[in-house]
């Protein structure tokens, strides 16, 4: 099963292997920099659009970010 917990890490992991600052991803995004931080604490989660853009931003497959090919793995 998939949880908030393994989606915030492989965000923040995405951020790290970025080499972007919270800040300057947030000014990409069009968002503010507390918003990045309350994703990172699990405080808030990216409405889809937003998650998209970051995808996107952080050159990452959504897939990777949701664990969703370990999900698939697992249940075959």
């Amino acid at each position: 099963m998939i949880t908030l917990e393994q989606i915030r890490e492989r965000l923040a992991e995405a951020i790290r292997n970025s080499g972007m600052t919270q800040t300057e991803l947030a000014r990409r995004l069009g968002i503010r920099q507390p918003t990045i931080g309350q994703y990172l604490s699990g405080r808030s989660m990216p409405a889809l659009d937003t998650f998209a853009n970051l995808c996107k931003v952080l050159d990452v497959d959504a897939n990777d970010i949701l664990c969703l090919d370990e999900h698939t793995d697992s249940t075959r």
